[in-house]
């Protein structure tokens, strides 16, 4: 192709890319106002306007037709779009959290903010990657943002320490990823994902290079997405990270990752050959997850073990291997980080301890129902439906993900997450109980004598929160309709439709 050719191809293709560039604009706007003025108060509403901009354009490109841009490196419409939706709403809940919590820990800088829209610009770019080579381009740009911002209070030694445990077990697993790449590509001659499915590997070396590479390749992936036995950096770095940085590790980086999988199983992998693959790492996942959640004591740390959990049931729906499964995947991981944000951003208020709330037990928050009645309220809604209670998106979202894998003959596996989902109430209700009906009497002078008490409530703190419990309800009318929108993603003129590749 001729170099001036493909310049005007890609100049073509801006659009395409039309929320990155937006963000990544703003970023350096951002950097540029804190260049002058670090903590100036505008920065992080910037980045809320460009994230907006973003997502209306997003939601936009849900209705229209899928297909590939950049010489079939990226992908737009429909599916792209709804993760990159996803991404982009959690990252402006996130942001609005983050404000009044740094300024009370006076790290209000422009950087950490400009960095959470670079980690965005790296999960969208993954969601919605068609090349090995785009996959890791935005896996190692939300990567490196996120190593920086879990060790944003260098002053404590429980964030350095999460800084340290994340960037070197993720150094490590990025490793597998790029030595599993490189033999996918050695065995398939290609990097496209619809290309490596039709490749022909002739030999019986090229097809144990290509499995092999698979195994390497899906061992960086389950790192990201917190799958047992690859889990072990995550309770440690959610507890020392700031809270609501947590919130958006956990959701935003879960969603962009299980969204590149799920293209790379659908386009990429015959299904035949990795589903009993999945359905052993979902059940040691989920039972790791909720078995060690139910000893701690701290509520950082018991969401950590959640999270773990909760990546088991997506990967329920990816060993069922069907458009339904994934469909239901997507609209889990829509429930998943609604839940989540609001949790971390109740945690993220309730903060009283001056450690990023890592030292703090959940015995030390009784009666928080009482003298916080809207968080007390909000965190009901939440625990419940991360328990998976009616009439709680929770509850849709886990049927969502177990009635496909019961079509796919994976009943067993549905039976073990339904039985984890049971086990899981013990340690969400107990966080419901202490707010509301644990006696207060005892800890109250424990909080007031430490750093003046339980911190301010900012109102759009709280509206963030609210906005997440009302979605969780609102999710019980429109569950059918999202899944069904989510379900067409997969029909196979999509799949015709975003398959170029070179």
């Amino acid at each position: 192709m001729e170099l001036a050719r493909a310049f005007s191809t890609m100049a073509a293709d801006l659009p395409a890319i039309f929320s990155m560039i937006v963000v990544s604009v703003v970023g350096l706007v951002m950097l540029t106002v804190a260049a002058f003025r670090s903590d100036h108060p505008s920065i992080p509403w910037l980045g809320v306007a460009g994230m907006v901009v973003a997502s209306a354009w997003e939601l936009f490109q849900l209705g229209t037709e899928p297909g590939t841009a950049f010489f079939g490196a990226i992908r737009v419409g429909g599916y792209a779009a709804f993760i990159n939706l996803l991404v982009l709403l959690a990252g402006i809940a996130t942001t609005i959290l983050s404000v009044p919590y740094l300024h009370r820990l006076k790290h209000d800088y422009g950087e950490v903010y400009a960095l959470l829209m670079y980690a965005t610009v790296g999960m969208i770019l993954l969601g919605s990657s068609n090349s090995m080579v785009s996959i890791f381009v935005g896996l190692e740009t939300m990567s490196v943002c996120l190593y920086v911002l879990a060790g944003l209070i260098r002053e404590d030694e429980g964030a350095v320490e999460a800084a340290l445990k994340y960037f070197l077990l993720g150094a490590f697993s990025t490793g597998f990823f790029l030595y599993g790449i490189a033999l996918m590509y050695g065995a398939t001659g290609t990097m496209y994902l619809p290309a490596m499915a039709q490749a022909d590997l002739a030999t019986a070396g090229g097809t144990l290079l290509f499995w092999a590479g698979v195994a390497l390749f899906l061992i960086g992936f389950l790192f990201k997405v917190s799958a047992a036995p690859f889990h072990m950096w995550t309770p440690d770095v959610y507890q020392g990270s700031p809270t609501p940085l947590t919130g958006y590790m956990s959701t935003a980086s879960k969603a962009a990752a299980f969204g590149s999988l799920i293209l790379v199983l659908y386009y990429a992998l015959p299904a035949e050959r990795w589903t009993l693959v999945l359905a052993v790492v979902a059940v040691i996942t989920m039972v790791v997850g909720n078995v060690m959640a139910l000893s701690q004591a701290n509520v950082k740390r018991m969401l950590a073990y959640s999270s773990i959990a909760h990546a088991g049931y997506i990967l329920v729906a990816l060993a069922a291997g069907t458009e339904a499964a994934f469909a239901g995947a997507l609209f889990y991981l829509l429930v998943y980080t609604v839940m989540n944000i609001g949790a971390f951003g109740v945690m993220a208020l309730l903060e009283w301890d001056g450690r990023e709330g890592r030292v703090q037990t959940l015995d030390s928050l009784a009666g928080i129902g009482t003298d916080r009645p809207v968080l007390g309220v909000t965190m009901v809604v939440f625990m419940f439906s991360l328990t998976g209670f009616p009439p709680f998106g929770g509850f849709f979202g886990k049927y969502a993900v177990f009635a496909p894998a019961v079509d796919a003959g994976l009943t067993w596996l549905v039976l073990i997450g339904v039985l984890m989902s049971a086990v899981s109430g013990y340690y969400y209700l107990r966080v419901v109980y202490v707010f509301w009906m644990q006696d207060r009497d005892d800890v109250v002078d424990a909080r007031q004598a430490s750093l003046g008490g339980l911190p301010p409530v900012s109102r759009t703190s709280q509206g963030v929160l609210v906005v997440c419990a009302v979605g969780l309800v609102a999710m019980a009318f429109f569950s059918g309709g999202l899944i069904e929108a989510a379900t067409g993603f997969f029909d196979a003129s999509a799949m015709a439709a975003a398959g170029g590749g070179g």
